[in-house]
């Protein structure tokens, strides 16, 4: 059997055993493999093997993805989950479903107008990247500064406000990898209580925290969304 078949196997009875002990329905999560470096033909053998969600990291490496995968278009679902620079947004407004990385107005601003001049296409999904760790080389706002960003992006045609997404500083850790998700997780609670005044929250449900080392510390806090890449494709090359 295909290794990334028999890798996609492991990871799903991985997110169902820690749904399963932290008492919520695996249903609940959805697994994003994220194929940044590998090629359109591992998404292919994911895909054959029921995986309809990717993300990538790179804008360029992404859309040409995309573009190469375009016949299977209607089946896929593709999530941007790095950083962004201002002069890519556009490529991202008109390729991705989702943007995880949101993490200063301007860049949504720009994703709103873009996303605005392909009438076609349905709203584009974002996400507020967090910095919950404090780690200088991370991108992501303070938890602090997070409803600020959210209450301005709810406002904004053309884009959906869904949640935020998270990249703690790693630890081999449990208890320390389940503090950091429970901290990104009470910051979530907090802004979703908008949705009683603010109808622009109605679809604030997505928590995108967790990866190949901790989903299930994630799991466990409430992940909703699971970025799993090693475990899925293997190692990566390094990139010079």
């Amino acid at each position: 059997m295909n290794s990334i078949v028999v890798n996609l196997m492991q990871v799903r009875q991985r997110m169902e055993l820690a749904a399963l002990a932290a008492k919520r329905e695996p249903e609940e999560i959805e697994l994003l493999a994220v194929s940044k470096t590998f090629p359109a033909s591992a998404i292919e053998e994911a895909m054959h093997a029921g995986q309809t969600a990717f993300g990538e990291n790179y804008v360029q490496e992404g859309v040409e993805k995309i573009t190469r995968l375009a016949k299977l278009r209607p089946w896929l679902v593709w999530h941007f989950i790095g950083p962004i620079q201002s002069n890519k947004t556009r490529e991202l407004a008109e390729h991705f479903d989702w943007v995880h990385s949101i993490d200063r107005l301007k860049i949504a601003e720009r994703l709103s107008a873009q996303r605005g001049e392909f009438p076609s296409l349905a709203e584009l999904q974002l996400c507020v990247q967090v910095n919950v760790s404090g780690e200088e080389s991370k991108s992501g706002v303070p938890l602090s500064e997070a409803k600020v960003l959210c209450d301005a992006i709810a406002e904004m045609p053309n884009v959906v406000l869904r949640g935020l997404m998270a990249i703690p500083e790693p630890s081999a850790d449990p208890i320390k990898q389940r503090k950091a998700f429970a901290e990104v997780r009470d910051c979530f609670g907090q802004i979703q209580t908008s949705r009683f005044t603010n109808p622009r929250y109605q679809f604030f449900d997505t928590l995108s925290m967790g990866m190949s080392d901790d989903l299930e510390a994630a799991i466990a806090e409430g992940s909703t969304i699971v970025r799993v890449g090693t475990a899925i494709f293997g190692k990566r090359d390094k990139i010079s």
